[in-house]
């Protein structure tokens, strides 16, 4: 029973770059959580201000759209690895401004806003390539395995990095944290190195406007994918509430408790990866999108209404392990069912659903925090988060109907690949 409930790691097994690819996001997503919790906290210290900290989340927007649908059309038509390469080393630059930054005497705001933006438009840049590569360097039937493999990889810096960051803030200084995570990236950098390179397929369309259509066009024709895009941007939108955490635990006197609060997310979610072995005998992957979907923006609202900070840090848990459920399911129907000469363009507009829910939520948060109050953020988005998506079971049946043994479009790709690897 216990084995059955532990990660398949037949992805680890079989792929040497596949173990390349998931130690080098380890390290690299441990330094960047450094960063999520240590650059709203400079923010609030400067501003004091909530929508101030919301604001990053509209910073970050334009670049994410703009730069995720082209991302996507470059990761089709570009090697892969050297676009993750190129990003990688950007994002190592950035921590060197923000350290910089921080070791001023008097720190500035303006390059807070700035290099978050200019983050934003590298990751857009960055993810299309890495998630059009996972369906190349894993066997098809191993998707929900990778998937629940990644999402273990996730959430293991998203508890560590958080949790070590609200340590670290109060007591070595923002610089610390910087430093740190300009470290993970040079380390993350020298494993991509090292991965084969992957060039575009001979069917890829060149990088314009017209390639990104064409991408578009067919995400427009598969309706149970864009149930997982509207299902995700809405819950993201709704019920996220990051930017107002550092406003929470004041609220509930547990300034000691932010990194936990930060870190409490991906716990949930480290806990669900660690036992994600039934993920791979569930079929209805749409149906369990919108289940756990409705379970996160649940268990926000009960965090936003309680008083006691531990129930606070179990509940956000508890949202954190709906949250990877959905995420599970929305990557193996994605990894499955596209076509290689489209996966970087459809990545992209992942990208748009799984990122501009979350920035825009921060603004959301903010926003509502400094107008009705923090905690009336939290719950109020919680349980419109819940409602929405019972509505959208009602108005999706293509993705509450969707079974990976018996969809055409998984079929035709699991027969594509086979036929590859004869």
């Amino acid at each position: 029973m216990t084995r059955a409930l532990l990660p398949d790691l037949s992805p680890w097994k079989a792929s040497a770059d596949f173990r390349r690819l998931w130690k080098s996001g380890l390290i690299s997503n441990f330094g960047s959580f450094l960063t999520f919790v240590a650059l709203p906290v400079q923010l609030k210290e400067l501003t004091g201000s909530a929508a101030a900290v919301g604001a990053i989340g509209a910073v970050e927007l334009l670049p994410l759209v703009v730069c995720g649908l082209y991302g996507g059309a470059l990761a089709d038509a570009l090697d892969k690895r050297g676009l993750i390469v190129w990003t990688e080393a950007g994002q190592g630059l950035l921590s060197v401004v923000l350290l910089v930054n921080a070791l001023l005497p008097g720190p500035a705001v303006w390059p807070l806003y700035a290099v978050a933006a200019l983050s934003s438009a590298l990751v857009s840049v960055q993810r299309p390539a890495l998630d059009s590569l996972w369906p190349r360097i894993v066997a098809h039937d191993d998707m929900p395995a990778a998937a629940s493999l990644n999402s273990l990889r996730w959430t293991v810096g998203g508890v560590a990095g958080p949790a070590l960051a609200g340590v670290v803030v109060a007591y070595a200084g923002l610089g610390w944290a910087y430093a740190a995570d300009l470290l993970t990236f040079a380390v993350s950098l020298a494993y991509i190195l090292r991965i084969a390179p992957s060039p575009a397929s001979h069917e890829a369309a060149k990088p314009n406007l017209r390639a990104v259509a064409e991408g578009a066009r067919y995400a427009w024709s598969r309706k149970e994918l864009l149930g997982t895009y509207v299902v995700d941007l809405a819950a993201m939108f709704l019920a996220m509430p990051l930017a107002v955490l550092p406003f929470l635990a004041d609220e509930l006197h547990a300034e000691w408790a932010l990194g936990l609060m930060y870190a409490a997310l991906p716990a949930g979610a480290l806990v669900v990866s660690l036992t994600s072995g039934w993920t791979s005998r569930v079929h209805r992957h749409g149906l369990m999108v919108v289940l756990s979907a409705a379970g996160w923006g649940l268990a926000v609202a009960a965090a936003g209404i309680c008083g006691n900070v531990w129930l606070v840090l179990l509940l956000l848990t508890v949202g954190g392990g709906f949250d990877m459920v959905s995420g599970v399911f929305r990557a193996a129907m994605w990894n499955q069912t596209i076509p290689d000469e489209l996966r970087g363009r459809l990545a992209g507009i992942e990208l748009l659903s799984y990122s501009v829910g979350p920035q825009l939520g921060q603004v959301r948060a903010g926003g509502l925090a400094a107008w009705a109050g923090v905690r009336a953020s939290v719950w109020s988005g919680g349980l419109a988060c819940a409602g929405v998506m019972g509505l959208l079971a009602l108005c999706l049946p293509g993705l509450m109907s969707y079974d990976a043994r018996t969809n055409a479009h998984a079929v035709r790709m699991r027969e594509r690949r086979a036929a590859t690897e004869v």
